[in-house]
């Protein structure tokens, strides 16, 4: 049972929708993505760089959260950003795992790891680095690859998760043409990795 204190606690929500998961393990899987305001890494090429400021984004509780979820009843509810381990989760994951719904998150690692999601997507940037503590907790790790350089700085990070995390390279949007056919030769030599496509850009769905 949930207090009310629980439920009248916010976070900065710069979107929220109802859509396909387009990346890793879960790709094509319906899932409602809550993304946080807020970041501290700071990726050159991320693609919403206007989740970085917390404060340019609206405060929504968690039974406001709830409330929106209960419309379409998704299996799994994804939460992204900016960064997401910049917050407090418990309160929110705590609400939604209650409410019968599978919680993932998307992140960097660069902070604690709260709320006990069911599923971590663990995505290092060379921009900060992830904390060494969040490593085991992976689930999958989601390496994007900008340059072939990356290749090696993957590895680094693939020998430090746990052995049934799934590991996935994935190339940089806007270095696609040139990387992913780097990628397709590189998986086929060091078959522990697969490929990861952002498939919600190529069928044009959030």
């Amino acid at each position: 049972m949930q207090s009310e204190g629980n439920l009248s606690i916010t976070y900065p929500v710069m979107e929220h929708f109802y859509t396909l998961q387009g990346e890793g393990f879960y790709t094509g899987r319906a899932a409602y993505f809550i993304r946080l305001g807020g970041c501290d890494v700071g990726c050159v090429w991320c693609d919403v760089k206007e989740s970085w400021d917390a404060s340019a984004h609206p405060q929504m509780s968690v039974a406001q959260l709830l409330e929106i979820l209960k419309g379409c009843n998704p299996e799994i509810v994804v939460v992204t950003g900016g960064e997401p381990t910049m917050h407090n989760l418990n309160p929110l994951f705590g609400a939604m795992k209650a409410a019968g719904y599978r919680v993932h998150i998307e992140t960097s690692g660069t902070n604690t790891m709260t709320g006990n999601p069911d599923w971590i997507t663990l995505s290092p940037k060379k921009f900060k680095p992830t904390l060494e503590e969040n490593l085991p907790l992976a689930s999958e790790l989601k390496i994007v690859v900008f340059h072939p350089s990356d290749l090696a700085w993957a590895e680094g990070y693939a020998e430090k998760v746990n052995a049934d995390c799934r590991l996935y390279l994935q190339p940089e949007w806007s270095n696609k043409e040139k990387i992913t056919p780097l990628l397709i030769e590189y998986i086929q030599k060091h078959q522990k990795w697969q490929l990861s496509l952002q498939t919600h850009k190529y069928i044009n769905i959030p």
